[in-house]
């Protein structure tokens, strides 16, 4: 969820960034390019003040040689093109001395129009803005009046060289500031998602934890948004409430198969009695009995589920599997032998794994005997021990006649057997106590089709140590 909420936060971030950037770059320029104007505004108002006072075109004089060593002067010491000029375009004085008005069809338009307006009485209009990517230059002029009429024009052209780099470092120590504020915003939304995500993480560990059968699992509701925090609460009183209504139905389970030990036991006893009245081999009375131990069966793998659901925490400890596997075979050998099947061990004698070792055992028993009950006379069955990356295998394949797709999606239910097999003995608890024995330890139990014929019942196991050892 990070991973989409992290980028969704950037990309918001970076947009105001932007929009932020952005106009502060360009004010920036328009300042800088302002201050330029202003400056050559103030130049032209010196000049035209200068040349007020200059005679007519014919008159030398001295103070002409004033205002041409004043523009001389300027244009050496900051390259900028100026001149004064009369209302026809002649130079009354101009640096550098052969410079003359632009034409409109010269290229410098800016100029051209700039002598216009000045022309008309009033200072030219601020040109328009150049970028540090162009290589345009300034324009400005001023009107020289006298006696109420326009006798001159002071037109200065500046190069922008400088006015474009100092643009440029402003935008560079821009660029500099939003991408420091970029860094700072993401440490801000790392720390902020972190912030808004670890009770959703701690959330979605806890629901875990319960979906997988440990109910005690709660959440530390101190951290987050409020939201967060009261979300944290809620879960937590839901699951005391299913973990409450879990124990209830498992207490009932236990005491009710517990309390119907004891007078089913005095039924099957008066059983035994009255059938020592009756002719030896009445089918009534064996049906009777094998009912009766049918239903005892029932009643006791009732308790075991009950007692396998409600226990503490697996003793999980680093295992022999291979070993306790070949163990476990071999003390089947001797029923295997009886039903005629063929019982053996294969893969890897020496496997590790954790898991609790009487649960193991347990499971391995009521999956071997489930498969030997499933398997005719003359069939085989075979155990086998797989390690490889981080999980062990016990795999129990079957001679059977196996599962359809269908009854695959129900195989391991409580009470649940296939109508074609109803006739074999069974509670159909057993692989729901396998199952609940396993997972309390952190295996897991799963089932597969068998080649080319059977079942495949496959215990997995961690090769490395859990968290909680």
């Amino acid at each position: 969820m990070r991973s989409r909420l992290l980028p969704l936060l950037l990309i918001l971030l970076a947009g105001v960034l932007l929009a932020l950037g952005f106009p502060l770059a360009v004010s920036q320029a328009a300042a800088e390019q302002q201050r330029v104007v202003v400056d050559r505004i103030d130049d032209t108002a010196r000049f035209a003040s200068l040349a007020q006072f200059v005679t007519a075109p014919s008159e030398p004089g001295e103070r002409r040689a004033t205002l041409q060593s004043e523009l001389e002067r300027y244009h050496d010491l900051y390259g900028i093109r100026a001149g004064v000029f009369y209302r026809d375009g002649r130079a009354m004085a101009a640096a550098p001395g052969r410079w003359r008005v632009p034409g409109k069809d010269e290229g410098d338009g800016e100029g051209a129009r700039a002598f216009a307006e000045a022309l008309a009485g009033r200072r030219s209009h601020d040109p328009p803005q150049v970028w540090p990517w162009q290589e345009g230059r300034i324009a400005v002029a001023s009107p020289v009046i006298r006696d109420g009429d326009v006798a001159a024009v002071v037109l200065t052209d500046s190069p922008t060289g400088q006015m474009r780099s100092r643009i440029l470092k402003g935008w560079l120590a821009i660029a500099a500031g939003e991408a420091a504020a970029m860094l700072l915003a993401v440490g801000a939304a790392l720390r902020l998602t972190g912030w808004v995500l670890r009770p959703v993480r701690t959330l979605d560990r806890a629901t875990h934890e319960i979906a997988t059968g440990q109910f005690a699992s709660r959440v530390a509701a101190s951290g987050g948004p409020p939201e967060l925090r009261s979300l944290a609460r809620h879960f937590n009183e839901m699951a005391d409430h299913v973990e409450g209504a879990l124990e209830q139905q498992r207490a009932f389970v236990a005491d009710a198969s517990h309390q119907l030990r004891n007078p089913l036991s005095a039924l099957l006893l008066r059983i035994e009695v009255l059938g020592l009245e009756l002719p030896e081999g009445n089918e009534e009375m064996a049906s009777v009995r094998a009912e009766g131990k049918r239903l005892a069966r029932v009643l006791d793998d009732l308790l075991d589920l009950a007692l396998a659901e409600h226990a503490d925490a697996a003793h999980v400890t680093l295992t022999d599997v291979g070993a306790l596997a070949a163990e476990r075979v071999a003390s089947w050998l001797p029923v295997a032998e009886r039903k005629g099947v063929a019982l053996r061990a294969a893969g890897q004698t020496a496997a590790t794994g954790w898991a609790d070792p009487v649960a193991l055992s347990s499971a391995l028993d009521a999956v071997v005997d489930n498969a030997l009950k499933f398997t005719p006379e003359g069939g085989e069955v075979t155990v086998t021990v797989t390690a490889e990356g981080e999980w062990v295998t016990v795999e129990t394949a079957d001679g059977g006649d196996g599962l359809t797709p269908e009854e695959m999606e129900r195989v391991g239910d409580r009470f649940w057997r296939s109508g074609r097999h109803q006739n074999i003995s069974g509670s159909g608890l057993g692989l729901s106590i396998t199952r609940a024995l396993l997972e309390a330890g952190g295996a897991r139990l799963t089932f597969a089709q068998g080649e080319p014929r059977g079942l495949r019942v496959l215990i997995t196991l961690p090769r490395n140590a859990p968290d909680a050892v």
